[in-house]
């Protein structure tokens, strides 16, 4: 059944059913009500290749993810999928990988697909490179930044204050005795630089030592969820070596915090009763390891369900703030 054939049955134009379908106004409530009960009766369905030839619009968007292995991201690709779905949009994904110029150079494959919107998940986009790269190939495109930052006219950041929630893991940790608290960091992100921010102001806090020791992000080494892992153990057995005083470890990310549940355990150091430990992002792997692991929820879910709502106000002409920062929220579990 075409729209040809549905305005044939209605007695009306081909282009009136167009208005119909697509919502215009200036037409007859009686007239929309018949097009509407045909388009019903017959199960029409538009074609969107053709609709798109003649609005110019592809009803695509464009999901950038930096390693497509990492669950908590996929976690956050899945939800704003289905919400632009549901909305009758395409996404295209891809896993970018960590450097700064491949990242830009998927943003010129996006262009060459006609994206009308697009997401990127994490702070690891908020780079030079990736802003140079959108406001060469897609300035008038809406980009919007799922837990991280760009200054652009077209950018729009959804973020969670990982800063504060850090700060009050330290305080967490504090409440329960914890003297000699450490940091491990995760790669070297405007997110992880601000959990460090984060750490040092709940020492400042809490009335802790300042110098508490900050283990750096290793550099050179391979992504991925295993090579977290394995960086979570050589650092916890870093700062051990230097550190043995330590009471407690905070890290960036919770598979960070797995790898370092794993060195403890294979150094026979009970967890919590001599080191606690925390992670951030709330994972299924945090609630999997054992001890079951204490982190900082950043509510991904929630912040990919209002990147997604944002993205559309924007599309459909809605005024849209450029910046929203949610709470993030420590979740207690056995590892502290």
């Amino acid at each position: 059944m075409t729209i040809y054939d549905i305005a044939r049955k209605a007695g009306v134009s081909a282009s009136t059913v167009s208005r119909v379908i697509n919502g215009k106004p200036g037409i007859k409530a009686s007239t929309r009500q018949r097009v509407q009960e045909l388009l019903e009766r017959y199960h029409y369905t538009p074609d969107v290749s053709a609709r798109g030839l003649v609005t110019q619009a592809s009803r695509f968007i464009g999901i950038l993810i930096e390693d497509i292995r990492v669950e908590h991201h996929t976690e956050s690709a899945y939800v704003l999928e289905q919400a632009m779905t549901a909305q009758g949009y395409t996404c295209i994904t891809f896993s970018t990988g960590p450097q700064p110029e491949r990242k830009a150079q998927y943003i010129q494959i996006l262009e060459q697909r006609r994206v009308e919107g697009v997401f990127m998940i994490g702070s690891m986009f908020g780079t030079p490179e990736v802003g140079r790269s959108i406001a060469q190939h897609l300035p008038g495109i809406p980009v919007v930044l799922v837990n991280g930052a760009l200054d652009l006219p077209n950018a729009y950041n959804v973020l969670v204050d990982e800063q504060a929630g850090t700060a009050d893991c330290v305080a967490l940790l504090a409440g329960a005795g914890r003297k000699a608290p450490a940091y491990l960091m995760d790669a070297d992100t405007p997110a992880n630089r601000s959990k460090v921010c984060g750490f040092r102001q709940g020492l400042a806090r809490c009335g802790l030592r300042a110098d508490c020791p900050v283990i750096p992000a290793e550099s050179g080494t391979e992504p991925g969820p295993r090579s977290t892992i394995a960086r979570g153990r050589s650092q916890t057995a870093a700062l051990l070596a230097r550190h043995p005083e330590v009471d407690s470890i905070l890290c960036a990310t919770d598979l960070l915090a797995i790898g370092c549940l794993q060195e403890l355990q294979a150094r026979s150091i009970a967890v919590p009763q001599q080191v606690a430990v925390v992670g951030v992002d709330n994972t299924l792997y945090g609630q999997l390891c054992f001890p079951a692991l204490t982190t900082l929820d950043n509510r991904l879910a929630e912040v990919s369900q209002t990147a997604a709502a944002l993205l559309l106000d924007v599309l459909q002409g809605k005024p849209a703030p450029h910046r929203q920062v949610l709470p993030a929220a420590v979740i207690v579990r056995e590892s502290t």
